[in-house]
Formats: C-alpha cells, structure tokens, sequence
C-alpha cells in the first residue's frame, strides 16, 4: 500500500535533480505527442527506448509502459501513440520519455534508503535477474567521501562481475564512486528526498549508467 506522506517523482523528473547532484544520466528527452516523441529520437540517436511517464507512474515494465530498441522515427510515433493511450485517469499528467537504447552484460543497482534507526544511507548492490538471489548489498551512512566509495565497491562480494568480463572492460570505479557520492550529496541537500532507487544501472563499456530511477520525497 503506498505511503500517504510520500509521493514519487516522475522518471524525468527524478534524473533531472540527480544530475543536478552529479549522477550521471542519459541524454534523454520528454515529448507530449507522437511527433514530438520522434523529433526527440532523432536528436538523440537510434535506436532508442520510449517510455510512459508521469508523477504517479512507478512500475512501468510491469504494466507494459517500455517500448525498447525503437529502430526509426516511424516506430516512435507509434509507440509514442501507443503509450500515451495507455495512460489513466490515475496517472494524471504523463508524457514520453524517450533515451537512447544501451545494452550490457552486466547491471548493478544504487539508492537512498531511510534506516528508522541510523538515518538516511547510501546503497550499493548487485542487479539483474540474481539480485534477489544472491543478494549483494552494501551500505553506508550519509555523508560518504570519495574514500568510503570505494570501500562499498571492494566490500561487493561479486568482484569477478566487476573486472574484465564477456569481452567487457573493467567496471570504472571512479565513475561508480561518483554515483555513490552524487547520492549521498542528494540526501544531505534534499532533505526532502525519502528515498532513492537507480535500477538498473547498465554498465556500458565500462560506466554505469542508470537507465530508470525513481525519487521518493515527503509530501
């Protein structure tokens, strides 16, 4: 059941203020018609993925609001068209958003989780369809310096996921620390910021990137 003194933001809006923060995002754009949607793919290459987004719209994969690997601007008009009548009532304001399509082997996830005890924290952790399985979670109270990233990095327990791997180069580690470091500057800065989810973070050629992220703050 939702928490009524939360409210999320919209996906856009939720990597707009963590790149204000300096996580690093996506060249991605928001579109409020087909054309517009298409415009916007062409500016930031093909192929790309659209996405359905609003305030109150946090499980999009779950109710079928991601169009991936869009080839060209006819298939995003479409699914642009698609995905704006798919929209509720209950979702209120939504538009498109539109990203470019990246791919890799390996995804890790990080946030802002609030301990009702020791306070806000930094998370680390291992993505993808074994995160829950394997569970390899890190954490750290805010703030964290530079130093203490990198710690959360060693202390993962999937270190062999980290270097070299499927013909992949090494995960960078000081564009992962930033991450860490841009979160815990969002919990010192945004006191009301309740929670933060980067899932996934696709690591491409070696950055990771988050290709979706969700920021709860209070009512």
């Amino acid at each position: 059941m939702p928490d009524p003194t939360t409210a999320t933001l919209s996906e856009a809006d939720s990597k707009a203020l963590l790149a204000r923060h300096g996580v690093p995002v996506l060249d991605e754009r928001v579109a409020s018609t087909p054309a517009a949607a298409a415009e916007a793919a062409a500016a930031v290459g093909f192929p790309v993925v659209a996405k359905l987004c609003g305030d109150a719209i946090a499980h999009k994969t779950e109710r079928g609001l991601v169009r991936l690997n869009l080839p060209d601007a006819g298939a995003v008009r479409a699914a642009a068209a698609e995905l704006l009548a798919a929209a509720t009532p209950d979702d209120g304001d939504v538009a498109v958003l539109v990203a470019p399509m990246v791919k890799g082997n390996r995804e890790l996830i990080a946030g802002l989780h609030h301990d009702p005890q020791f306070g806000m924290t930094v998370m680390l952790g291992l993505g993808g369809i074994l995160a829950e399985a394997i569970a390899d979670v890190v954490f750290r109270l805010v703030p964290i310096h530079r130093e203490d990233a990198y710690d959360m990095i060693d202390e993962l327990r999937t270190q062999a996921l980290l270097g070299q791997f499927r013909g992949e180069p090494p995960v960078e580690r000081d564009a992962l620390a930033d991450v860490l470091l841009g979160l815990s500057r969002v919990a010192i800065d945004e006191p009301s910021v309740r929670a933060v989810d980067l899932n996934p973070l696709i690591v491409v050629d070696g950055r990771p990137l988050p290709v979706d992220a969700l920021v709860e703050v209070a009512r």
